[in-house]
């Protein structure tokens, strides 16, 4: 059974959380990691976080051959209040520990290749470190795509737009659904079922992208 790493899926409304039961739906056997109560538990803004997750896995379950990055740190501030310190552990936990787990997962992916997914967002004003540490996993993944081609990788990067993970109001949810075409909110499961599809056989001749896998919503701009 082949074995694929999603990380950030402590929480239960999470992304994450969706996308594990999607993937064993597609006969994954998922390993998760976080740093509450998941099968690993893991501090990813260390530098040795990521190769210490990767080789526990490995050891564990056999080599893996699918990665969905869907870990953050996101603490909200602006270009006047950002402070050095926590704009260090933004990169380290959404850009460095990425670039470390993509580069752990090739030098162990089993033969025939694997699959890259990690989530982005397309925040700036207001959430700063958060975006522009995002920013950066972007660069990281669609390079990922050319230089692990040749291995039969593939890297995408997936922006699900706005989905209430548990920090929507019900003003927010009233002030979005007219700005979605199809006329609802996204849902885990949408999302989740784009990165199956990404992460199977049938979706991995897409590859070096940033979908906007949103439901229409990044089309009214």
């Amino acid at each position: 059974m082949p074995v694929a790493l999603v990380t950030g899926a402590a929480r239960p409304d999470s992304l994450a959380a969706a996308i594990v039961p999607r993937l064993v739906e597609d006969g994954w056997e998922v390993a998760t990691s976080d740093l509450h109560g998941t099968d690993h538990d893991v501090d990813l803004s260390t530098p040795h976080g990521p190769d210490d997750l990767l080789a526990a896995v490995s050891r564990e379950r056999g080599p893996v051959g699918a990665l969905v990055l869907s870990h953050a740190h996101g603490v909200e501030s602006g270009l006047l209040d950002t402070t050095a310190e926590s704009f260090d552990r933004h990169v380290a936990v959404n850009a460095r520990a990425n670039l470390l787990l993509i580069a752990g997962f090739a030098r162990q992916v089993p033969e025939g290749g694997g699959a890259v997914v990690a989530l982005t967002s397309d925040h700036t004003t207001g959430n700063l470190p958060y975006g522009a540490s995002k920013g950066a996993l972007d660069r990281i993944v669609i390079s990922a795509a050319r230089e692990l081609g040749p291995m039969g990788i593939s890297a995408n990067v997936l922006n699900p737009g706005p989905v209430d993970t548990g920090w929507m109001d019900d003003e927010l949810r009233a002030g979005l659904l007219p700005h979605h075409p199809l006329g609802r909110l996204g849902t885990q499961r949408d999302v989740a079922d784009v990165v199956a599809f990404l992460l199977s056989p049938a979706g991995r001749w897409v590859s070096g992208q940033l979908l906007n896998a949103d439901g229409g919503f990044s089309a009214r701009y």
